[in-house]
Parts: structure tokens; sequence; C-alpha cells
């Protein structure tokens, strides 16, 4: 399985109160994964802005940290996108409030807009801070599908680069693969025992994946399988809440329309609650 990189990253730049936080979190991030950083401003350009940013930055020197600011004007959501793809970053950087309120679901908060028409992998930041709090537990997808090996590794390489020590997989599992009606013990039993082959078919085919990915990734690594058993996308974000993990890794969905967001499925359920920082790769 080949692993693609973050070699470029990219941020949209907005001079509010997380300003700072924000290209901290970015800065890091690029330090760690030694990619260059692209500050993408939606405006006019102008060296007093410029200034503010090197200001910002200047912490950084010591460590290298390679950048450039892009200005640009028009819609926000369209100079992002268009801008990542220009200078073909591979990890956007997005800072998104917790919870997606009804009315903004519908017409779509700009960071959730940004993420559901990326075509690069996104990092959605609830909580940015200037100090580093370091990522210790990731949790991330295990959902049998074409593109969870590929996650999977990216997860061990993020876990890499982050010095983060703990990774949950977590498998879920559709209720309806149970094909029992419980009503008495004996039909308790045969459930039972249908979830526990199940667990340990998913656990089997996890354990393959792993066995693919590079050892410099998995060595000193805690590894934690947890199949689970519920609805697609919630069950893996309340584990990630309940567990208080630091991240939490997803597959890209193939496409999201309209329709997904009116009866949501997956991401949809992810992206309207941000249970920690989400890490949604391409």
């Amino acid at each position: 399985m080949s692993l693609k990189p973050f070699k470029s990253i990219g941020i949209g730049v907005a001079y509010s109160p997380n300003l700072k936080a924000n290209l901290f979190e970015a800065a890091r991030l690029s330090v760690f994964f030694g990619a260059k950083l692209f500050l993408i401003h939606v405006g006019e350009a102008s060296e007093e802005k410029t200034n503010m940013l090197n200001i910002i930055l200047k912490s950084f020197e010591k460590d290298n940290l390679k950048y450039e600011v892009v200005f640009k004007t028009g819609n926000p959501v369209d100079v992002i996108l268009s801008t990542s793809e220009e200078k073909k970053i591979d990890l956007l950087v997005l800072g998104a409030v917790q919870r997606e309120r009804f009315f903004k679901y519908y017409l779509g908060s700009i960071a959730r807009k940004i993420t559901r028409q990326a075509k690069c992998s996104v990092l959605l930041l609830i909580k940015p801070s200037v100090a580093r709090v370091p990522c210790q537990h990731i949790v991330v997808n295990g959902l049998k599908d074409p593109k969870t090996e590929q996650t999977i590794t990216a997860a061990f390489y993020v876990a890499n680069k982050l010095n983060s020590n703990k990774i949950t997989i977590v498998e879920e599992i559709k209720q309806d693969q149970i094909a029992v009606k419980v009503d008495d013990d004996k039909s308790l039993r045969r459930a039972n025992i249908m979830k526990e082959r199940i667990r340990m078919r998913e656990n089997s085919r996890i354990k393959d994946i792993i066995s693919h990915i590079p050892e410099e990734y998995t060595k000193d690594k805690i590894i934690k399988l947890q199949p689970i058993f519920g609805k697609q996308g919630y069950s893996i974000g309340h584990y990630a809440q309940i567990s208080r993990a630091d991240l939490l890794v997803m597959n890209a969905p193939t496409k999201m329309t309209f329709w997904d967001r009116l009866f949501p499925h997956d991401i949809e359920h992810i992206l309207t609650e941000l249970p920690t920082d989400v890490l949604i790769l391409q």
C-alpha cells in the first residue's frame, strides 16, 4: 500500500481571535511533517497583513519553517478550494465550531462547505491552541471499505509524526448483520455467538491490514481493535468522544450531495457534531 505523505499544508487565514492559535497549529504540523505551509488569505494583499503573519510565525524560524502567503479575492470557499488545487496542497487545516446549528447545517458553514468539496485531505480543529497539546490517542475508522487500508496506514503515519502512542481502530458493524430476532434466552445466545463470529472476522481483517504497514510506523504503538455494533458515523464519533481521543481519522466519502445531508450517513454524522479534532483523508 503506497503512502501519500503530507508535503504541503494549507490554512485559511482570517483575522479572528483564533488566528494565532490556528497558525501555531498549522505551523507545528508543517514542522512535524517536513511540509511547506501555505497561508491563504481571502482579500487584498498588503504589507501590514504580511508583516503581522511574519511576526506571529517568527518563533518557528528556529525550526526552519517554510511558508508562503497567498492573497486572493473572492468567495472564501471558492478561494480556499481553488488555491488548494493550484498549490497542490495535501492537507488543508480549518478551524471549525464543534456543533453545526440546524440552519447552518443546510446552508453550510465555511469550514464544512470546504470539507464537503475539497479534493485534498482536511483537518478540522475545534480547539486550536498556541501551546502544543500532545496528540496521544488517535481513533481511526476500520469500516470495511476500499479506502480503509489506505486510511489506517495513513493514521499510523500521522501517529508516527505526531509521537502519538495509542491507536484504536474502530470497526463499525451494522446491526442488521445479526439476522436474529432476540425474544428468549436461546435466541439471545444465538445472537451473541453471531456477534462473536463477526468480531473475530473483523479483527482478522484489521490485523491483516496492520501486518502490511511499515514497522517504523507500528513500532512501540499501543494498538486496540474495537468492534462496535451500531449506526455508521454516529457510533465512531460517540466512541471518539467518550474515549477522549485527541484525533479522529476518517475515510473521505466518495461523493457527498445535498440528499446525503437530508438523510445523513457516515461522515455527515461526524460533521454535524465534531467529537474532537477530525482528519478526513482523501
